[in-house]
């Protein structure tokens, strides 16, 4: 697969905006206590052959990278970790000397995946979740592996 990593251009935003509704419901992400609408943050696409087959948005703050999403079509062909080597360079030159993420205590294949590519973790937020639910109601009760979504899980990776 010849996978093509590219910023998400004014002309791919709907095509994200689809995937972004089938992964979080709508365009808007809640994430320790923020909204964020997708449509207003750095991005980046995977495409292969002209298709959109993952994205990935994130923020720079100071020294700090965060992804806010990522999301594959096509999971375990490489989609993801390649968004995550472009952020990471994107990262390195803007001067940021970490990067992180948040996750949900639902999303065992987000734990594994980010632990694989030299992320830790660094903070549990107990409850974090239930207080998202009070900004964006359609956050569901259960999530992966039938298990309850309570808590967010914070994951960092220095920059070196």
């Amino acid at each position: 697969m010849a996978l093509n990593i590219q910023r998400i251009r004014e002309e791919d935003k709907d095509a994200v905006l689809e995937i972004v509704k089938s992964f979080w419901g709508d365009e808007t992400i809640v994430v320790h206590d923020e909204v964020f609408h997708t449509n207003q943050l750095g991005g980046l696409k995977a495409a292969e052959e002209n298709e959109i087959v993952g994205i990935l948005h994130y923020r720079i703050k100071g020294k700090e990278c965060e992804i806010l999403t990522l999301a594959s079509i096509k999971q375990g062909k490489g989609v993801g970790s390649a968004l995550i080597a472009e952020v990471e360079e994107i990262a390195r030159k803007r001067g940021c000397r970490l990067i992180s993420v948040v996750t949900t205590n639902d999303n065992l294949n987000a734990l594994g995946f980010y632990q694989r590519r030299g992320f830790h973790l660094s903070a549990l937020l107990p409850g974090k979740v239930i207080e998202s639910r009070r900004v964006k109601s359609g956050i569901p009760e259960i999530g992966e592996n039938n298990i309850p979504i309570r808590d967010e899980l914070r994951l960092e990776k220095i920059l070196v």
